[in-house]
């Protein structure tokens, strides 16, 4: 391997190095995809289906906050030793929720978890960084890109798998959704330990302890309110003191930061940078959109078109694809030209073409309709995904690459959440108002009350679930308008006359999720133009820091 005093890496030790990156994010982006499909399972199993946000949101919150502190601690200590600890905290806190026995212990093994998956993610980029030049980084950045999309395509499929078998090896099917990780994640530290070995020099610097507090206090209460104002009330007691708890964070982290200087997690001296602050912004916007996407696409195939968490898995290849053609494309025209900006001004427009499509979305849609959607919003994501890494990246000294990286990360991580949770409240909120609409219909009511005084059809074993309900609305019409915020199990197999009231009500609530998310699309786009594109540097971030040290050492 190359000594201490070397400058640069040779291919081959390049790419062994970015063997065991890829093996160590796989482990990371694996588990972000394989749980929601057997979530359901696991919450009826241990008895807690109202608890599993709780479990969802541990992994999130964890991992969000500890992503810039590991990127803090590696520019400290080491890439290496902190990627190594963060593989293994991962693997106990996988064996540990595939052993737990309430949801309350799983959304605490979740937790240490997210503990370690907050530095896998990042950290990978920032070694890669540390290696090559930004017009070089973007032909390796594609194979990550290429882990994360494998991952996402067969996370849905295996967690599926796993959750529809009672037992394997006399186990409970469901924990071997964590269980799978060891193995893998066996693997992954093997080739971390034997090939990350990146000449670094480390920088002596104070840990910002009161600024990990700070950004803590922060940023949980603000996640949490997110997740859970649509149950609380966005103005109730606990929805208030969150609001009161996180802004007295955010000062407080604003003044730790601020007197740490340059030794702060999130060094307020990025934010002088033009460029880096409005890439910030942009990625918030980006992880915005991303994830809404992400996340009610699924839901409609299950729903609307009655897939199953396994089809929707297969249906959502078009996305996947999308994202690796236009990464690669991408990573070509910036390693050729040296320019990122074009990217990031056709990505951020490609992603209004794509929700622009998707709001036009109705009960009728098909396949091919959200495939068609899929495709474009998957293009637009690979443009912008690792383009945004990079600007950011090189927006920075070399020295704070390991901070910028995880900053940027952090920031997109924050506007996924907030926009998983944002447009989740905007399709249940939704919901209620589009039923009650619905059920109002003259035609609807008369299909209805056909179809009930019928008794081979309101008799039918298949239709009881939503006879029942149905005769429950008729004294209490928040029963039918709270109908899909549960269980929607009573739709599966019921006749069409029954169902189409409430899919139709799902689709025109989905119309609504992807035209907020067009609006934002549409802010990204023109802030796109707007970037204050840097020039690419020539030089490694790893050879600028030994022409810094040999420079000092020769004053």
């Amino acid at each position: 391997m190359a000594s201490s005093d070397e400058s640069v890496m040779t291919k081959r030790e390049i790419l062994f190095v970015m063997l065991g990156l890829m093996s160590g994010m796989f482990l990371s982006a694996l588990d972000q995809t394989i749980v929601g499909t057997s979530m359901r399972t696991i919450a009826d199993d241990l008895d807690g289906l109202a608890l599993q946000a709780w479990v969802t949101t541990a992994y999130l919150i964890v991992s969000t906050v500890v992503t810039p502190i590991a990127g803090k601690l590696s520019d400290i200590y080491g890439r290496r030793p902190i990627y190594i600890i963060s593989i293994v905290i991962f693997l106990a806190g996988s064996l540990l929720s595939g052993l737990a026995n309430s949801m309350y212990e799983l959304a605490a093994y979740r937790a240490l978890q997210g503990l370690g998956g907050g530095g896998l993610m990042s950290l990978a980029f920032t070694i890669v960084g540390d290696m090559l030049p930004p017009r070089e980084r973007v032909k390796y950045q594609g194979f990550f890109i290429a882990v994360f999309g494998t991952s996402s395509f067969i996370g849905p499929l295996i967690g599926g798998f796993f959750a529809g078998v009672p037992t394997i090896l006399g186990v409970d099917g469901w924990r071997w959704v964590f269980l799978v990780n060891i193995p893998v994640g066996i693997v992954a530290l093997y080739m971390v330990w034997r090939f990350l070995h990146v000449p670094q020099i480390k920088h002596k610097a104070r840990i910002d302890w009161w600024g990990v507090i700070t950004v803590i206090v922060a940023v949980v209460p603000l996640l949490l309110v997110a997740e859970q104002g649509r149950i609380w009330g966005w103005a109730s007691p606990e929805a208030l003191a969150c609001y009161g708890i996180g802004l007295a964070g955010i000062v407080g982290f604003i003044v730790a930061e601020k007197a740490m200087g340059a030794d702060a997690i999130i060094p307020l001296g990025l934010f002088k940078t033009g460029s880096f602050t409005q890439l910030t912004v942009l990625g918030v916007l980006v992880g915005f959109a991303m994830f809404g996407a992400m996340m009610t696409i699924p839901l409609f195939l299950q729903l609307v078109l009655g897939s199953t968490p396994t089809e929707s898995g297969f249906q959502t290849i078009p996305m996947v694809l999308g994202m690796m053609v236009a990464t690669g494309v991408g990573g070509q025209f910036i390693s050729r030209t040296g320019k990122y900006k074009p990217l990031l001004v056709v990505g951020t427009g490609l992603l209004v073409a794509a929700f622009f499509w998707l709001s036009r979305i109705d009960k009728n849609s098909d396949v091919t309709f959200l495939m068609v959607g899929m495709v474009i919003v998957g293009l637009g994501l690979g443009m912008l995904m690792q383009t945004l890494t990079i600007a950011a990246q090189n927006a920075v000294e070399a020295r704070n690459l390991g901070v910028a990286t995880s900053s940027t990360t952090f920031f997109r991580q924050i506007g996924g959440t907030l926009g998983t949770a944002i447009l989740f409240s905007v399709l249940f909120s939704r919901i209620p108002e589009a039923l009650s609409s619905v059920f109002a219909r003259s035609d609807v009511r008369e299909s209805l009350g056909a179809a009930m005084a019928d008794p081979a059809v309101a008799g039918a074993p298949q239709n009881a679930g939503i006879v029942e309900l149905l005769t429950l609305g008729a004294q209490d019409p928040d029963a039918v308008s709270g109908a899909l915020e549960g269980d929607t199990s009573f739709l599966t197999g019921a006749d069409d006359v029954f169902t189409a009231p409430f899919l139709e009500a799902f689709a025109v609530s989905a119309q609504s999720v992807y035209t907020v998310s067009l609006f934002i699309a549409i802010a990204a786009f023109i802030m796109s133009w707007f970037i204050r594109a840097e020039p690419l540097r020539e030089k490694s971030a790893m050879d600028e820091t030994h022409a810094d040290a040999a420079a000092a050492a020769g004053h």
